[in-house]
Formats: C-alpha cells, sequence, structure tokens
C-alpha cells in the first residue's frame, strides 16, 4: 500500500465514528439537550472550613473525603460528657456490698433462734426468749427488703441518667461526623462555592458535583410517538458538535413522564405544530466527549 493510500485510509479511521453530513432537525424522531444527575453539596455543620481540596473539573469518589470543618467545640462538649457518664456511673451503689451486714445480722439472729429452740426442748429457756428473736428476725427481714428496693430505684435511676448522657454523646458524635465534608457521589467538580478559610454554616453550599459516566440526554415526543416508545428500549442518539459533526451512541429509554407539557422554546419536535409534548429521559455512557447541555438527537433502531 502506497504513502497515499496509507493517508487515505487514517483520515476514513479518524472520521469514521462522526457522521459529516448533519440531518435537519425535522429528520430526527426527537431531539432535546444533555444532561446528568447534579448534587450541590452543602455543609452540615457551623464552623470555619479547616481543609477543603476540590477543585473544578476534578474527578471524585463516592464517600471520598474532601475536606473538614472545625470541630474542636463539639470534641471538648463530648468529652464533657463522658467525664459526666463516669461521675454518674461512679455514684451506682453496690447492693451486695451494701445489704451485706443485714443479712450477716439475720444470719446470727436465725443461729440465735436454732440455740434457743434447743433449749426449749431442754426445758432450758423461755417462749418468751423464742418470741424476742422471731421478731428480731422480722424486723431485720423487712429491713432488708426496703433496703434492696431503695438501692434497685437508684441503681434504675442512674441507669436512665447514664442512657440519657449516651444519647447526648450519641448526638454530639453524629455533629462531629456531619464536620467531615464528603462527596456522596462519584463524578466531576462542576462548580466550587468555598474556600478553605470561610465560615461555613448548615445549608451553605460548598461545591457542586455531577456524575458525567452516564449522560441523559432529556428529549419531547409528541402524542403519536409516544405509542413508538417505551421504558428500556434501545435507540439511537447522536450529540451534536457542530460544524456539522455527530457522534452516535447507543441509548437506553429510563423514563417517561405521564403528563404533557408544553413544547419548551429550546425544543424542536418533528411536528411543529403540536403544543403539547411529553419528556422522556435516555440513558447514555459518556466516553468523554458528551457535555452538560449539548444538543442531541433521537432516531428509532
Amino acid at each position: 500500500m502506497n504513502s497515499f493510500n496509507k493517508i487515505a485510509l487514517m483520515g476514513l479511521l479518524l472520521t469514521s465514528t462522526f457522521v459529516s453530513c448533519k440531518k435537519s432537525s425535522n429528520d430526527f424522531f426527537a431531539t432535546g439537550t444533555f444532561e446528568t444527575t447534579e448534587v450541590i453539596v452543602s455543609s452540615e455543620a457551623t464552623g470555619k472550613i479547616l481543609s477543603l481540596n476540590v477543585e473544578e473539573g476534578q474527578v471524585l469518589k463516592q464517600g471520598e473525603l474532601v475536606g473538614a470543618i472545625d470541630s474542636v467545640q463539639l470534641y471538648l462538649k463530648k468529652q464533657q460528657l463522658l467525664t459526666s457518664s463516669k461521675a454518674i456511673q461512679n455514684r451506682r451503689p453496690d447492693v451486695k456490698k451494701q445489704i451485706a451486714a443485714l443479712e450477716q445480722q439475720i444470719a446470727t439472729a436465725k443461729t440465735e433462734r436454732k440455740r434457743i429452740e434447743n433449749l426449749l426442748k431442754a426445758n432450758a429457756a423461755n417462749h418468751k426468749q423464742l418470741d424476742d428473736v422471731n421478731a428480731q428476725i422480722l424486723v431485720l427481714e423487712k429491713q432488708l427488703d426496703a433496703q434492696k428496693t431503695t438501692l434497685i430505684t437508684s441503681n434504675d435511676a442512674i441507669t436512665d441518667e447514664t442512657k440519657g448522657v449516651a444519647i447526648q454523646v450519641e448526638q454530639v458524635q453524629d455533629q462531629l461526623r456531619k464536620c467531615y465534608i464528603i462527596s456522596p457521589i462519584g463524578g466531576t467538580v462542576l462548580v466550587k462555592y468555598s474556600e478553605k478559610g470561610e465560615v461555613a454554616m448548615p445549608g451553605k453550599a460548598i461545591f457542586k458535583i455531577a456524575d458525567t459516566n452516564e449522560m441523559i440526554l432529556r428529549a419531547y415526543l409528541t402524542a403519536d410517538q409516544l405509542t413508538q416508545v417505551k421504558i428500556g428500549q434501545q435507540l439511537k442518539v447522536f450529540a451534536d458538535f457542530g460544524k456539522d459533526q455527530t457522534r452516535e451512541y447507543s441509548g437506553v429509554i429510563s423514563w417517561i413522564s405521564n403528563k404533557s407539557e408544553f413544547t419548551p422554546k429550546t425544543i424542536q419536535t418533528r411536528d411543529e405544530r403540536a403544543n403539547l409534548v411529553y419528556a422522556v429521559k435516555i440513558k447514555v455512557k459518556n466516553d468523554g466527549y458528551l457535555k452538560i447541555g449539548m444538543y442531541g438527537s433521537v432516531d428509532l433502531k
């Protein structure tokens, strides 16, 4: 193959992916613009932004840590609560030790009763002595029950108080987690709204990120066109690159509106006389060439 034929072949390969003869808008089944899932990441905490490693155009992974907000006061509050919880636990009475003295007195009184009973059998003691020791045991057992009830009630109150502090610790811990700035999705940073050193507050936008790996062509169909499409259907999608150049992709219909709307001014439909159209979303795998806001067209396969 001579050099002229090689150059001609290379030129053919480079242009084979583009459709150079651009159709008129009426030759397409429908047209629309490309969009994607965009998420504005906002602050969930109040404080100075200590770090923010985000730049426009940067590609982030889902769950990636990109910054942090000052959390010193929250950390100190958590430590204070943990100290309070420890102090509350130290007030918990030791039930076994608290009732040990009474249990010993009851055991001693029962031993005395047994001795008196043996003496009565030998006519060496009187019934009054037995009655006295039985009365003593009864009083001691009532005192033991009352003390057990008091100690259990005290322990239950301390347990409830400890649970309340533990809930406060969890609340602070949740606030501490919100001091970390994390990317909720994987994608490309479109806009950076905040900088390191600025004061953040709940709801303040920090950056906008979009999942550009999968683009969505939002097109509009007339009522008579709806009978030719369904969710999950594959279509040919053509991205408009200007200067009579388009690039073909494979798309899948992921959503069809169940209600009509007036034709957007920027959208051209096959039937220009139709006032009402139905929006559809067509998912297209991005090869890196598709951009947000780019015009696209659809043909049925």
